[in-house]
């Protein structure tokens, strides 16, 4: 999918291929790292456009802050992308071990 966002202080449309998933009517977007520029962007400015199969849809993202409703939302993405779980296994280890901090953040977008 791709996720037209815009930047924070310039306004500017930029694009990225970003991973979804749905729970029922809900759609979910994650990230492994809140600190990279479309997250800043989209939090700044929730407004963003979704391009899935070239069907176009304008949405609003919002973060989620709860860790019990954020985890939730990752399990998803695991089960969905279960051909990385050794990724995923891989960081929750360099986490629990200290080698690095968990980054990692996810949206709901309301289409």
């Amino acid at each position: 999918m791709r996720l037209t966002h815009f930047g924070r202080k310039t306004g500017q449309p930029h694009e990225v291929t970003i991973w979804f998933v749905f729970d029922g009517e809900r759609m979910y977007l994650a990230t492994a790292n809140v600190n990279r520029q479309w997250v800043k962007n989209v939090i700044k400015t929730p407004r963003v456009h979704l391009t899935v199969g070239g069907e176009k849809f304008d949405g609003e993202v919002r973060f989620i802050n709860d860790p019990a409703e954020r985890n939730g939302v990752l399990k998803k993405f695991q089960s969905k992308y279960w051909i990385y779980t050794p990724a995923f296994v891989i960081g929750r280890i360099a986490q629990m071990l200290r080698i690095v901090r968990n980054t990692m953040g996810a949206f709901e977008v309301n289409l």
